[in-house]
């Protein structure tokens, strides 16, 4: 992947694991924990408040990593699953409640198939060993 491909996916690994990290994980590590994993009892979950640990860490450190391109593919996986359970959660509302876990889904689940392409921290480690 050479050019404007290699642009576009950096683009996009860049903006969406950025914006899932600090538009999302951020406020919910900063923020009332047990109020998060209250949701997170509702759904069904045993041990609660690890699943909210679980998911916040997903969002937010899985996205860093996205951003940068390191432990690209397991990152976005993780993300991408934390992501399927958010539009779980919001199967019954309406499509713009549920539109944004499922961008975040097809994007990460597409970066963890597709890697992070060669302007990564992946790809750099890969050219040294």
């Amino acid at each position: 992947m050479v050019g404007k491909s290699a642009v576009g996916l950096t683009l996009i690994r860049v903006v969406f694991g950025l914006s899932l990290a600090l538009g999302h994980g951020l406020p919910k590590l900063t923020g009332d924990m047990s109020k998060f994993a209250a949701g997170v009892a509702q759904l069904g979950f045993p041990f609660p408040t690890f699943f909210a640990w679980c998911a916040t860490l997903a969002e937010f450190l899985g996205g860093l990593l996205v951003a940068v391109g390191l432990f690209t593919r397991p990152a976005a996986a993780m993300a991408g699953f934390t992501m399927a359970v958010a539009l779980y959660r919001h199967r019954a509302d309406p499509f713009g409640r549920m539109e944004m876990a499922l961008l975040y889904l097809a994007v990460m689940a597409g970066i963890a198939l597709i890697g992070a392409g060669p302007w990564s921290l992946d790809a750099k480690v890969r050219r040294r060993a």
